[in-house]
């Protein structure tokens, strides 16, 4: 930081302090502050709908791995020829071809039409933040002289060339103040008026590739149906039959 540039934060820290005490009058700006609040909050959404929307992709891909392993693990259990070795090779090739499209088409499409344009969105609010803190910085720059100038006012100096040039560095200061908070409370409405029709092709975008790939991942466990014996009893009763046979084993019976 330079010289000049440290004089300047020491004197805008010192002027929030004297603020604080009411030595140094503070404008209170309320158009500005309901905008602040509405551009923090649409930041505050946005940022968690990127994250969420990346972390579908990332849940996606988590479970597509994780089919693959199970698929991979199931096979181990079945010898070649066994009944059910035919459906869980079925499986395998099932759960590895939609582990492929996850990584190619639903990947690519979602990023594309989704997370890019939210990345994006999320990426305009740094500029946004950066004009509200020299805003801030150039208010407290007006205040500190506003304040002063109405000192002199009140009481005024020996020097008579001391009140027209503080009015003069006041209006200057307000001039520069009031570029900047002009500038965000034009433009914060409007950024949150684009909000709904930036968003609704993106979450259009989002519901069809959610409904893409769950079509898929039905079509393709489905087509596996064939697979697997047609036994009438339930599933749940098979398995209850087999832990009977489990405990009636010497070692289980034993404990």
């Amino acid at each position: 930081m330079s010289w000049h540039g440290l004089k300047k934060a020491v004197s805008r820290a010192t002027t929030t302090v004297l603020q604080s005490t009411g030595a140094v009058d503070k404008t209170i700006d309320r158009e500005f502050e309901e905008e602040e609040k509405r551009l923090k909050s649409l930041e505050n959404k946005a940022e968690n709908l990127h994250r969420e929307a990346k972390g579908y992709l990332d849940a996606v891909r988590g479970m597509t791995l994780a089919q693959q392993r199970i698929a991979e693990t199931i096979n181990s259990f079945y010898e070649e020829g066994s009944p059910l070795g035919y459906a869980g090779n079925q499986y395998k090739l099932a759960v590895t071809k939609l582990d492929e499209e996850a990584r190619t088409e639903l990947d690519t499409n979602y990023r594309v039409a989704v997370l890019d344009p939210l990345g994006k969105l999320v990426a305009v609010f740094p500029d946004f933040n950066e004009a509200r803190k020299i805003r801030a910085k150039k208010l407290l720059d007006y205040d500190r002289v506003r304040s002063a100038t109405r000192k002199l006012v009140e009481r005024p100096s020996d020097d008579p060339t001391r009140l027209p040039r503080a009015e003069a560095d006041s209006q200057a200061a307000r001039d520069v103040y009031a570029h900047y908070n002009d500038l965000l409370v034009t433009e914060i409405p409007r950024l949150v008026a684009m909000r709904v029709p930036y968003l609704d092709p993106c979450f259009a975008a989002l519901a069809k590739s959610q409904l893409r790939f769950n079509e898929q991942a039905h079509a393709k466990l489905d087509g596996i149906r064939d697979a697997f014996p047609n036994d009438a009893k339930p599933l749940d009763g098979q398995v209850e039959d087999v832990l009977m046979q489990m405990r009636e084993l010497t070692i289980c019976a034993s404990h």
